[in-house]
């Protein structure tokens, strides 16, 4: 497993805790350190991680963790616990995003799941927190500026910007990674480097308060993480960003106008196009037997 990889730097102390290097852990390994940390879910319930019993949609997983803690995990499946790994590591957050989930559901009058909820479902598979103490680069990563970001500015984005993968899917990509893995980035205030345990709260508050302005999927930019300096050995040599399949530039985008391209969270204006489709909520089955 590759829980080397600087992705997983953030969840160091839960992964020595849980042994993963080893193997995968059970629902006790699991639930004792929820339990030692004292989490709970947006309703103050104690977290607890659950065998799930057979079919459970999306929308049925998540009103259960908010109206009960429970987390439906499969323990021989990595998808979870990787779940299971970030709820250790950013419980407030994933607390938030639940709730913000539930209270998505709520509003929807339909069968058909909204672009808030698509919006939170991304975040909550493919996010990624991008902090920086530089506008610049991170105008450079609204543009896809890539070569320009992740090489010419390079020994800047090392010192002074940071990427959190709070993703569980992305995570779980990463025990098997491949070049055009590509993160969603909710951009936070430059003031959140996480580089100490403060900072990490910090960042962590911040993601929470962003929450309520996620309005649809087109407001996370991509991010192709094997670009970021250190994540992969090739991105040693300035050729490595040439590769267009990978590192696609700005023809258009629907994220974020290029004046717009840093906004704290409180300035971030919803994006008004809609996507094609969306999919139907009973289809949207999370567990099979």
């Amino acid at each position: 497993m590759r829980f080397q990889h600087p992705a997983f730097e953030p969840y160091r102390d839960e992964i020595t805790q849980l042994a993963l290097v080893h193997c995968r852990p059970g629902l006790a390994e699991l639930n004792a350190l929820a339990t030692a940390r004292g989490l709970v879910n947006a309703r103050h319930q104690p977290l607890c991680f659950t065998t799930p019993d057979g079919h459970l949609s999306a929308r049925d997983y998540e009103s259960r963790i908010l109206a009960s803690g429970c987390i439906p995990t499969r323990y021989d499946n990595w998808h979870d616990i990787m779940n299971a790994l970030v709820w250790l590591r950013f419980p407030l957050f994933k607390a938030a995003l639940n709730a913000a989930h539930g209270a998505a559901l709520a509003a929807e009058t339909s069968s058909q799941r909204g672009q808030r909820r698509d919006a939170l479902t991304v975040l909550d598979e493919s996010g990624i927190w991008v902090t920086s103490r530089d506008h610049a680069l991170a105008d450079l990563l609204q543009q896809r500026q890539w070569h320009q970001l992740f090489w010419t500015q390079r020994k800047q984005v090392q010192t002074d910007m940071q990427f959190v993968v709070v993703g569980h899917a992305l995570l779980e990509k990463m025990l098997s990674p491949y070049p055009a893995m590509t993160g969603k980035c909710l951009l936070l205030k430059p003031s959140a480097i996480s580089g100490s345990s403060s900072g990490a709260a910090q960042a962590e508050a911040q993601a929470m308060a962003a929450l309520a302005l996620i309005s649809t999927p087109s407001q996370f930019a991509p991010l192709p993480l094997f670009g970021i300096p250190g994540w992969d050995v090739a991105n040693e040599h300035p050729d490595y960003y040439d590769n267009r399949t990978v590192f696609r530039g700005n023809t258009f985008s629907r994220d974020v106008l290029p004046e717009q391209a840093w906004r704290t969270p409180d300035q971030t204006q919803p994006d008004p196009v809609s996507p094609t489709s969306t999919p139907s909520a009973e289809d949207e089955t999370r567990y099979r037997k």
